[in-house]
């Protein structure tokens, strides 16, 4: 049984969770408020609950904490993304205790980042994030958290549209500086992502049989994936394993950074110069794996050939960059309109001649 005691003018409470005494201060000089204090955390015992109060000293930074150590722990190939979702929610909630952070400041924070313009899919990684920062401290023994709040996510346009046409390729590979020439190369024919040929090394590479392979766990899925190089592709393997040759510091990267000693980390700076200097307008490195998706396609190799190349493991996402631009719906058009006009009928048919109105028809 629980006891009331004052200790100047503030009343505080004692009462006991499995044998053990806990003492709380009510916060208050009113007897009768530390009573309500006391009755609730002795109900919630009552019902086998940790009580309420246990979770006012959980911050955001203990959560962000936890999640990341969540990360790290399970090997998660976006840590990095994690974190930088980790910083943003803390420009907003790094002060809040978990308590304070209700959905009505959940919603605060979404309007903040709208108001930044930035898009619904990050700002949807954000708060995915948060929701398992709190689902996370609900797990724990005892939890450190008392329940997850509801959180709103945004409807997100999912159809990708950026993607280069081959000429504008052409052009922005004349313009990248040569280190990066067969680098862009590989991405723009093989659709990796940028991290996956950053790290590709030659002791995956099988230069006479023209074969690159990633093993189990080296990618983003974690499936394991082998690709044929065709010839141009072969001929820049070579001149990058003669390249390689000349640098008196030997590095195992197939596609090493400019000065040859390590891998490429950020080529953003080269990159948007050379879209500049191109006059193709900002692209993404990202596009050149949805352009080697599309090209593929239309190239009539199968699907699911097209997904074991570029490593694209659920259909819904690689729907989304098999892009239909305005030259395929014309080429469509014109494929529709060769085929009717190839067809044989009993007779003449004039498809763009309309009926007359009702009552002007001629009568024989």
């Amino acid at each position: 049984m629980g006891t009331l005691y004052k200790r100047g003018k503030t009343w505080w409470i004692k009462y006991y969770q499995n044998g053990k005494p806990s003492y709380k201060s009510s916060e208050s000089t009113k007897k009768m408020v530390a009573k309500r204090l006391l009755d609730k955390i002795e109900g919630e015992i009552a019902q086998g609950k940790t009580p309420s109060i246990h979770f006012d000293k959980t911050t955001f930074k203990q959560l962000a904490d936890d999640f990341i150590k969540d990360y790290k722990i399970n090997g998660r190939k976006s840590l990095k993304r994690a974190k930088q979702s980790v910083n943003n929610l803390k420009r907003f909630f790094e002060h809040f205790t978990a308590q304070a952070i209700t959905t009505r400041k959940i919603r605060e924070y979404t309007e903040m980042r709208m108001e930044e313009d930035i898009s619904n899919a990050t700002i949807n990684r954000e708060l995915s994030a948060l929701k398992r920062m709190f689902n996370l401290g609900l797990q724990q023994t005892p939890p450190v958290v008392e329940r997850v709040p509801h959180i709103q996510m945004l409807k997100e346009n999912n159809v990708r549209k950026g993607y280069f046409e081959h000429g504008d390729f052409i052009n922005l590979h004349k313009e990248l500086p040569q280190y990066l020439k067969g680098f862009v190369t590989f991405a723009y024919k093989i659709g990796w992502r940028f991290e996956e040929i950053t790290g590709l090394t030659w002791s995956q590479i099988d230069r006479e049989q023209g074969i690159v392979r990633l093993e189990v766990g080296e990618t983003k899925n974690d499936d394991g994936r082998t690709i044929y190089l065709d010839e141009e592709l072969k001929s820049v393997f070579d001149h990058q394993w003669e390249t390689r040759k000349k640098l008196e510091i030997i590095t195992p990267y197939v596609f090493p950074n400019k000065i040859g000693n390590g891998r490429i980390k950020d080529i953003r700076g080269s990159w948007f110069k050379a879209c500049d200097v191109a006059g193709i307008g900002r692209r993404l490195f990202h596009d050149l794996r949805r352009t080697a998706v599309r090209n593929m396609v239309r190239a009539g190799i199968p699907e699911q050939v097209a997904m074991k190349i570029s490593g694209h493991k659920t259909r819904s996402v690689f729907d989304r960059y098999n892009i239909v631009n305005d030259a395929d719906l014309k080429q469509a058009s014109q494929k529709q309109e060769k085929y009717i006009n190839s067809l044989t009928v009993t007779e003449t048919v004039t498809i763009t001649n309309f009926p007359t109105k009702k009552g002007s028809a001629k009568t024989g």
